[in-house]
């Protein structure tokens, strides 16, 4: 279901809880959701669509790819970045890393680890900071 962008400044600022199988529904929200806005907007969190659970979706270089409870757990290589948002007007600047190692689980919630680089790297972590409740 494709659902509406939260712009609540304060909501998306809230710590998202941890996501477990009953929230399994997100996955086709965010996909469906994503691919609405895709001319404009290459990954989401839950909280931007009104659910405050940690559960990403990004383009990982042409497929969509769903997290449940991404964490960052290394990164290397900082940089200085600009950014924008559905959920926020306008662009901000921000600190990035070129490489980051993410725990995570699958539709199993199984836990995994993927380490990924340059444009996908930069667009998980702005999909984790909206987890955390970090507007950039």
């Amino acid at each position: 279901m494709i659902r509406p962008i939260m712009k609540d400044h304060i909501f998306l600022a809230q710590k998202s809880a941890p996501a477990g199988p009953e929230d399994l529904y997100l996955e086709q929200d965010l996909l469906d959701t994503l691919a609405a806005h895709r001319e404009r907007c290459v990954g989401m969190a839950a909280n931007m669509i009104g659910v405050a659970k940690r559960v990403i979706i990004f383009d990982d270089e042409g497929t969509p790819t769903v997290l449940f409870n991404p964490e960052i757990v290394k990164a290397a290589g900082p940089y200085g970045a600009e950014e924008g948002c559905l959920s926020l007007e306008g662009t901000r600047k921000t600190k990035r890393y070129q490489t980051i190692k993410v725990r995570y689980h699958n539709r199993a919630f199984q836990t995994r680890f993927k380490t990924y680089t340059g444009w996908t790297a930069q667009i998980v972590q702005h999909e984790i900071d909206h987890c955390n409740g970090v507007l950039i």
